[in-house]
C-alpha cells in the first residue's frame, strides 16, 4: 500500500530522494536484514510488522523506524528526521550505538542454561501441552486470538505428545483445529491451498495471500494426522493442495514459486469470492453448492461478496434434499468443478515467481510425508523433481543459494535453507533408500557445521561465515510461521547422527536442546519445534533396517503407520551405511531389524512382527 500511496507519489518520492539514500529490500530474499531491523523497531516501539521502514546511519545503525504510514504522515516523518539528523547527529549516533549493542546480543545467550544440569522427561511434554491447552480455542481450534495463524509446528508437536504420553486431549486439539481450518475460508474450498492467516477467530475471512511455506507445512500436518486418525477428509485436502501447487505454483522445470498475492483487480479476495448473481450464473437452478458453502444473496463478506466456507451441516443437507452422503459429495464436487473452471478465467492475483531453497525444501518434506502415509507415487516423483531443480539451479561454487529467478541470486542460503534442505535429503533417503540422498544430507551438514556454527554458545548463526557483514550476526531460536532453523538443525543432527553412527552429532543436537529446555517447557507457543526435538530425544530413534528383495514393499507398508520415532534404512542386498553393515539378505528372504542404541531385537520376516517390536521399544 505504501508503494502505491507514497513511493509512487512524485512529490513524496522527490522528498525521499532529496534527503535519504532509499533502499528497498525483499524480506523473503534477505530475511537476515529483515530480522535485524525488525528487532530494532520492536526495541524502539514494542511492536513491529510489515511494511517495515527503518532509518539508518551510513554505518548501518538504526535510529528510528516504524511500519505503515499514510502519505501525509510519511512526508512529515521524512522532513522531521532529516532535520533531526542534521541538528542532532551525536544523539543519533549514540542511540544507534546502543541499539547495535542490543542487536548483537544472542537469544541463545539470553535464554540458554547449563546443559549439564538439564534433563528430559515426559512431564515436561505434559506441561507444554497444558500451557498450549490454556490458550486453545475449544470452539474453533487454533490459539485463542485473532488474527489466527495455523502454526503447524504446534500441532505436529501435539501429535508426538499424544503418541508418547497417550494424551487424547492433545490429539483432539489437533483434529479440532484441522477440521475447522478445512471448513473455513482460510482453506480455498474450490482450488485447494491455504491462505496465510485468518483475520477473525473462526477461520472465516482470510488474508487471501497464499505462501508456499504455509502450504508445505500443511502437507506434513495433513499427512501425519491422517496416519493417526485415518480421516479421508485429510487426504482429500492433501490432494487438492498438491493439485493447486502443480497447477498454479510450479516452475516448468520443477521448482515451486513463493507466493500468490491477496488482491486482484485492486481488491483483496476478488479472485476467490463470489456475488450471489455470479454463483447462479454458473450453477443450475436448485444446485446445493451455494447453500452448502454458506453463500447468500446479500453476501457474507464485503461488497456483497461471498467467501465460500463450510459448517457442520451435512446431515441437514442430506435430510432436506433426501440424499445420502455419497450423492451429496457428487453434487458438491460437480458444483465446485463448474465454479473453478469459471474462476480460472478471472484476472489472477500477482505471482511472486521467486524459487526459494528453504521453502522448496519444506514442500519436498510435505510431499514425502504424503507419499509415505498415503502411498501415492506421484508425490514422491514430484518431490524428486523439485529437489533436482534445487540441485540444478540453486547450488554452485560449493554452496547453496537463497533464491532463483531466471538465475540464482548472489545471496548465499541462510541456515533456514540449509537446515530444511538437509531434512528433505534425509527424508528422500528414507523414502527411497537411495544413498545418494543421505550422503548429500551428510555433506551439507558438514558444511553448516563449518560455516554457521558458533562454539561460544553452541548454536548456529543465521548467516554463513562467508556472507556479507551486517551490523549484527543473528541466531534464530524461536519458531515463527516457519520453524526455528536452529531447532531443525538440532533435529537433523540427532537423526543423521543416529543413521550415520556419528555420536558427536547426536551429542550436539542433544546439547542444543538441553540448553533451552526450561524455556521450551515454560514458553511452548513459539518453541514447539524444539518440543518435537525433546520428544525425539526422550523416545530415542528406533533404527529400522529392511534388507531383501521385498524391501520396497515392506518399507511402504511400515511407513504408512505414524511412527515418528523411527528412522529407516535398507537395501536389497548390501548398503554402505554403518547400520547396514553385516545385514544381508539370505535365502531370498526379506528381513526387518529393529534396533535402539545399537541393541537389536531378533530379525523378523513380517511387517506385523516388526510393528509389534517398534511399538514395544
Amino acid at each position: 500500500m505504501m508503494e502505491r500511496e507514497s513511493f509512487e507519489n512524485e512529490s513524496i518520492a522527490a522528498l525521499m530522494n532529496e534527503h535519504f539514500v532509499c533502499i528497498k529490500v525483499d524480506r523473503e530474499e534477505r530475511p537476515d536484514i529483515d530480522q535485524i531491523y525488525m528487532e530494532a523497531v520492536q526495541a524502539m516501539q514494542q511492536n513491529g510488522g510489515w511494511p517495515l521502514n527503518v532509518f539508518l546511519t551510513p554505518d548501518q545503525k538504526p535510529f528510528w523506524g516504524g511500519t505503515y504510514f499514510p502519505p501525509q504522515s510519511w512526508a512529515s516523518v521524512l522532513q522531521q528526521l532529516s532535520k533531526v539528523y542534521r541538528e542532532r547527529r551525536k544523539d543519533i549516533n549514540d542511540s544507534g550505538e546502543e541499539l547495535r549493542k542490543h542487536l548483537q546480543s544472542s537469544d541463545g545467550q539470553r535464554f540458554a542454561r547449563d546443559p549439564a544440569t538439564a534433563t528430559f522427561s515426559k512431564r515436561q511434554l505434559a506441561n507444554m501441552a497444558a500451557l498450549l491447552q490454556k490458550r486453545f480455542d475449544h470452539t474453533y481450534g487454533g490459539m485463542d486470538k485473532a488474527p489466527k495463524f495455523i502454526m503447524p509446528s504446534i500441532w505436529l508437536y501435539l501429535l508426538r505428545h499424544h503418541i508418547l504420553n497417550g494424551d487424547e486431549a492433545s490429539l483432539q486439539m489437533v483434529t479440532k483445529t484441522i477440521n475447522k481450518v478445512l471448513q473455513g475460508g482460510i482453506y480455498d474450498q474450490l482450488g485447494g491451498g491455504f491462505s496465510r492467516y485468518s483475520v477473525d477467530g473462526q477461520w472465516f475471512a482470510p488474508h487471501f495471500e497464499k505462501m508456499l511455506y504455509d502450504n508445505g507445512q500443511m502437507l506434513s500436518l495433513l499427512a501425519e494426522t491422517y496416519a493417526v486418525t485415518g480421516d479421508r477428509e485429510l487426504t482429500r485436502a492433501f490432494r487438492e493442495t498438491v493439485d493447486w501447487l502443480n497447477r498454479e505454483m510450479s516452475h516448468p522445470d520443477g521448482g515451486f514459486y513463493s507466493a500468490l498475492d491477496a488482491d486482484s483487480e485492486g481488491e483483496e479476495g476478488r479472485f476467490y469470492t463470489w456475488t450471489w448473481e455470479e454463483l447462479n450464473k454458473v450453477l443450475s437452478s436448485g444446485d446445493v453448492t451455494p447453500e452448502y458453502y454458506n453463500a447468500s444473496p446479500e453476501g457474507n463478506w464485503e461488497h456483497s461478496r461471498n467467501i465460500l466456507f463450510r459448517t457442520d451441516n451435512e446431515s441437514r443437507f442430506m435430510s432436506d434434499y433426501n440424499i445420502n452422503k455419497h450423492d451429496l459429495d457428487i453434487l458438491v464436487a460437480n458444483g465446485r468443478k463448474k465454479l473453478l473452471e469459471v474462476r480460472d478465467q478471472r484476472i489472477r492475483p500477482g505471482l511472486d515467481d521467486k524459487v526459494l531453497t528453504g521453502w522448496n525444501a519444506i514442500t519436498i518434506q510435505g510431499l514425502l510425508d504424503g507419499y509415505r502415509t498415503i502411498g501415492e507415487p506421484a508425490y514422491l516423483d514430484r518431490a524428486v523433481r523439485c529437489m533436482e531443480f534445487v540441485e540444478n539451479n540453486l547450488m554452485a561454487d560449493g554452496k547453496v543459494f537463497r533464491a532463483f529467478k531466471n538465475q540464482h541470486s548472489k545471496t548465499e542460503g541462510f541456515l533456514e535453507d540449509y537446515a530444511f534442505l538437509i531434512q528433505a535429503y534425509t527424508s528422500l533417503y528414507e523414502a527411497t533408500f537411495d544413498e545418494h540422498w543421505i550422503r548429500r544430507a551428510e555433506h551439507w551438514s558438514e558444511y553448516v557445521l563449518e560455516h554457521f556454527y558458533d562454539p561460544a554458545d553452541g548454536y548456529f548463526f543465521y548467516t554463513s561465515s562467508s556472507a556479507e557483514a551486517l551490523i549484527a550476526r543473528k541466531k534464530e531460536i524461536f519458531d515463527n510461521v516457519i520453524p526455528s532453523s536452529n531447532a531443525v538443525m538440532a533435529r537433523n543432527l540427532h537423526k543423521l547422527g543416529t543413521m550415520l553412527d556419528n555420536q558427536g552429532w547426536i551429542g550436539l543436537g542433544r546439547t542444543m536442546t538441553a540448553r533451552l529446555i526450561s524455556t521450551i517447557e515454560s514458553e511452548p507457543s513459539y518453541l514447539c519445534h524444539w518440543g518435537i526435538a525433546v520428544c525425539e530425544l526422550i523416545a530415542g530413534y528406533a533404527e529400522t533396517v529392511i534388507v531383501g528383495k521385498q524391501y520396497e514393499v515392506y518399507r511402504s507398508m511400515l511407513q504408512r503407520k505414524f511412527l515418528p520415532f523411527a528412522c529407516w534404512m535398507g537395501c536389497e542386498k548390501q548398503g554402505t551405511l554403518p547400520l547396514l553393515e553385516g545385514r544381508e539378505s539370505k535365502d531370498d528372504k526379506t528381513w526387518i531389524y529393529v534396533c535402539k542404541d545399537k541393541t537389536c531385537q531378533l530379525p523378523v520376516e513380517s511387517v506385523e512382527a516388526a510393528l509389534t517390536q517398534l511399538r514395544t521399544l
